[in-house]
């Protein structure tokens, strides 16, 4: 059974930093890519930043040059870094996995993570 589990989040004041971690486990052949999307309160859940298996990344104009992702692939684990906080990343945050595993592939997501940002 795949799962995914996240660490991190919390309560941080403005211009803060906190980091947030996930770890994937189960039969996985391959996992590709891995990510963080957020859900604020009242809209719709959005991509925050992917990274693939080589390290190519992908942010939202809303995070670059605050947020910072990274990997592990021996580790199958993912992380984001984020710096510069601000009380509109308020959100309860998600890791995403496009996993690979005996006969499918399919989305995974972790459990959520909140994070909240105070003025």
């Amino acid at each position: 059974q795949v799962q995914l589990m996240e660490s991190g989040g919390g309560l941080v004041q403005l211009g803060g930093s906190l980091r947030l971690s996930c770890a994937a486990s189960g039969s996985i052949f391959s996992i590709d890519p891995m990510g963080w999307y957020r859900q604020a309160p009242g809209k719709q859940r959005e991509l925050v930043a992917t990274i693939t298996s080589s390290g190519y990344t992908n942010y939202a104009d809303s995070v670059k040059g605050r947020f910072t992702i990274s990997r592990d692939n021996a580790k199958r684990t993912v992380s984001l870094q984020m710096n510069s906080l601000k009380p509109e990343d308020t959100a309860v945050y998600y890791c995403y996995a496009r996993i690979e595993v005996p006969y499918s592939e399919d989305d995974y997501w972790g459990q959520g993570s909140q994070v909240t940002v105070s003025s």
